[in-house]
């Protein structure tokens, strides 16, 4: 259950690990026939390229875009500010403090301790005293470090940061003016009331507005957050589905089938110990030892094959419940399904099914995408139809889409215009639905 949840991505890794506490396993194909059936279904299924074919495809020809991509490693958030800092002409002590600045930083780039804190932190962890007056010319230091908007406090300060950075116009001017004094009242689109405050038209408010939404929130967007990660994470899709002039067909990642097998020198190395004299007792426990290491190799294989089984007969039923979704992309055509209709089709149990939608993604060819996402809950419709919840938020999201940003719907209103269409939902499930797709309440809708 634990190798079942593993992704493609990962499995090379936990390979790796098992060959090297198991000196019985290693990678390769096992020279003798094996008397499992498994293992011959799951030799039909082997491609010459990335994938592991559960149907034979009617073209043979693999493109280049069926091939893994490795990926360039990046510089990590940290190791960018360090860099800067080690250019800086400071002295010892400003250098220790801003480091641990640069330590204090969130994953956004944010300073979310104050001063005390890390003075206090520097006391417990390095015994090095210093004063919140020091502290604070260290952040200073860091907030002059690119990008723009790092080390700040809060919101406001991370886009003041920036505007600060930025060749002065009246527009520039005029945003710092309503960051610094009127934030509250534009955060929340009281523009009405920033227009009569500040003296100025409709168009010199979009403009400032302009300026504003050019900004970066999160400065540490565009870098890796940890060593040895990528910018960008990389997903290596389990699957893939290829329609075939109507027909799908699925294969599985060539890194979820691994070849390995028993060392033959440890078979060759039971087979010796067995010979030897039985009352010895260094002979016992080298037989224990080998038989041990030899029983482990064989468990770890039959695991990773019935992963492969599980994960094949589990892809399938998902690929015939959701056929016309997987033959045509259209969301609207995703049937309601929970983990329990997966189940009843695999005889499979649902914590197997949920181990592997939770983390596994299918390549199809209008996108990678997540198994999580193709699982929904049904909705009656006024007309007692059945369908995804799925399709009733997209039917949300394009409501909102195209509302007048000037006058956007209440929810209440969302659930009127709703019901119109058929859809019989209170407003409370149209609240949850909005947040779910990540859209703001209707007053942080508006626009000028």
């Amino acid at each position: 259950m634990k190798l079942l949840q593993i992704p493609a991505g990962s499995l090379e890794e936990r390979v790796r690990d098992e060959i090297e506490a198991n000196p019985a396993l290693e990678e390769g194909k096992d020279d003798q026939e094996s008397s499992e059936a498994i293992d011959q279904e799951l030799a039909d299924y082997i491609d010459e390229d990335s994938y592991l074919q559960r149907k034979p495809s009617k073209s043979k020809h693999r493109t280049e875009e069926d091939k893994t991509i490795p990926v360039a490693a990046s510089t990590t958030f940290s190791e960018h500010l360090d860099a800067q800092l080690g250019v800086r002409e400071v002295d010892d002590n400003l250098h220790a403090l801003a480091l641990q600045v640069i330590g204090s930083l969130d994953s956004d780039g944010y300073l979310r301790r104050d001063n005390l804190s890390i003075v206090n932190d520097l006391a417990f962890s390095q015994n090095l005293t210093t004063t919140e007056e020091e502290i604070e010319k260290a952040v200073e230091l860091v907030q002059s470090f690119d990008p723009a908007g790092v080390a700040a406090r809060d919101l406001r300060e991370c886009l003041l940061l920036q505007l600060r950075r930025k060749e002065s116009t009246q527009s520039i001017e005029e945003a710092i003016e309503i960051l610094e004094e009127h934030f509250d009242a534009f955060s929340k689109k009281h523009y009405s009331k920033l227009i009569n405050v500040l003296g100025i038209e409709d168009d010199e408010l979009k403009l400032i507005q302009a300026e504003i939404l050019k900004l970066n929130p999160r400065p540490s967007s565009g870098f890796a957050q940890h060593a040895g990660l990528m910018t960008h994470q990389v997903i290596t899709p389990d699957f893939k589905i290829t329609n075939n002039e109507g027909v799908l067909s699925l294969t599985l990642h060539a890194r979820n089938a691994p070849t390995l097998r028993v060392s033959q020198s440890f078979k060759e190395m039971l087979e010796a110990e067995k010979r030897a004299k039985p009352e010895s007792k260094s002979n016992q426990d080298a037989l224990v030892f080998v038989k041990r290491k030899i029983d482990s190799a064989k468990w770890f294989i039959d695991a990773i094959r019935q992963r492969q089984i599980t994960l094949i007969t589990t892809m399938e039923a998902i690929m015939a419940y959701q056929e016309d979704f997987f033959l045509t992309g259209d969301e609207a055509k995703l049937k309601p399904m929970i983990l329990k209709d997966i189940a009843e089709k695999t005889g499979y149990d649902i914590s197997t099914i949920s181990r592997v939608s939770n983390s596994k993604f299918v390549q199809t060819e209008f996108g990678t995408i997540k198994l999580k996402a193709l699982f929904s809950e049904k909705m009656t419709m006024a007309d007692g139809e059945e369908i995804s919840s799925k399709k009733v938020k997209s039917e949300l999201a394009d409501i909102i889409s195209k509302e007048d940003k000037r006058k956007p719907l209440s929810d209440q209103k969302l659930m009127e215009v709703m019901k119109k269409k058929g859809y019989d939902i209170a407003r409370r499930t149209i609240a949850k639905y909005r947040e779910q797709l990540d859209i703001p309440v209707a007053r942080l809708r508006k626009e000028l």
